[in-house]
């Protein structure tokens, strides 16, 4: 596929077809990771964040009622003689 390279004031862009962001995992994407790797220009979906979407699950789980304790609260035999 060839793409024209257009003139943006001082800049260059491209627009990249609907059917080729598809392809590759970005049409719903809005930023995506950009490089220069052997002299070609490689676009890559950015890293999801470490506990992306904990927080929605979580609520899910509490507006369920599903979000009981696994085990009842316990102490530590010594936790009696500690001073606060």
């Amino acid at each position: 596929m060839r793409i024209l390279i257009r003139t943006i004031g001082n800049s260059k862009g491209v627009v990249l077809p609907k059917t080729l962001l598809a392809q590759a995992g970005l049409e719903t994407v809005a930023v995506a990771n950009v490089s220069v790797e052997q002299g070609a220009i490689v676009l890559r979906k950015p890293a999801k964040l470490a506990r992306t979407g904990w927080a929605d699950a979580a609520k899910g789980i509490a507006a369920a009622g599903d979000d009981a304790l696994l085990m009842s609260e316990f102490g530590n035999a010594a936790d009696q003689d500690l001073t606060w």
